[in-house]
C-alpha cells in the first residue's frame, strides 16, 4: 500500500559521529574567533546545525567541549619541526614564514590567546599544550631538563608570533627575513640545546 501525498517524509537517521564532529568544527572556529568567554553553547550549536541540548549530550558541558576543542587546534604541528639535529633552523624558518605580514593567522596561537584570561579556560590550555606540543618537543630533546627547555622554546614562538604577527612590532616586520632566522635560530639552539655538564 503507497503513503499518500500528505504522508510526512521517514526520518533520517542521524550519523552520531558526524554530528559530533561538526559540533566540534564549529566550536574550535568559535573559540578561535571569540576565545572561551565570547562564545556560548548555544551559538556554537546554531553553527553547528543542532540543539544546544544535543551539544550538552554529546560533551556534557561548554567547558568539556573546550577541552576537545583545544585538543583538536593543538594537535597539528604549525611550526615544530621531527628532525632533532636541524630542530632550531627549522622552526626558526617557519615561524618567520608563518608570522610575516601577509600569511594567515596560525589559528592555535589565536584560541590560546583569546580565551587565556579566564582561569580554568587557562588551565585547559595548559594541560592541551603540555599534552600536545609540549610533549612532542620534550621527547625530541636530549639531555636533562627536557619539560623545561620545551616550555622555554614555546615561550620564545609564541612571544615571537605575538609581537610579530598581533602586535605587529615595526623592527621584526621589518627585517630581513633570512637574517631574521638566523637570529631567532641562536636563541633556540641556546633554548634546547642539552645544558653543558658541570667544569
Amino acid at each position: 500500500m503507497s503513503q499518500g501525498a500528505d504522508a510526512a517524509p521517514p526520518k533520517r537517521p542521524r550519523n552520531a559521529a558526524a554530528t559530533r564532529d561538526a559540533i566540534l568544527r564549529s566550536a574550535v572556529i568559535a573559540f578561535t574567533k571569540h576565545g572561551y568567554d565570547g562564545v556560548g553553547v548555544r551559538e556554537i550549536a546554531q553553527s553547528a546545525g543542532v540543539t544546544a541540548m544535543l551539544v550538552n549530550r554529546y560533551f556534557g558541558s561548554k567547558e568539556q567541549l573546550f577541552a576537545e576543542a583545544v585538543d583538536v587546534a593543538l594537535e597539528p604541528r604549525t611550526v615544530l619541526s621531527d628532525c632533532p639535529e636541524t630542530l632550531s633552523r627549522d622552526i626558526a624558518a617557519r615561524l618567520v614564514e608563518r608570522t610575516a605580514p601577509e600569511s594567515e593567522h596560525l589559528d592555535p596561537f589565536l584560541l590560546m590567546l583569546r580565551s587565556a584570561a579566564n582561569p580554568r579556560a587557562a588551565e585547559v590550555l595548559r594541560s592541551g599544550i603540555e599534552r600536545h606540543a609540549g610533549r612532542y618537543l620534550s621527547d625530541l630533546l636530549e639531555g636533562p631538563d627536557a619539560d623545561e627547555r620545551a616550555m622555554l622554546a614555546h615561550s620564545l614562538i609564541a612571544g615571537f608570533w605575538l609581537m610579530r604577527k598581533m602586535i605587529g612590532s615595526t623592527a621584526l616586520v621589518q627585517a630581513d627575513p633570512g637574517g631574521l632566522a638566523r637570529r631567532l635560530q641562536e636563541l633556540l639552539d641556546v633554548v634546547v640545546g642539552a645544558p653543558a655538564g658541570p667544569v
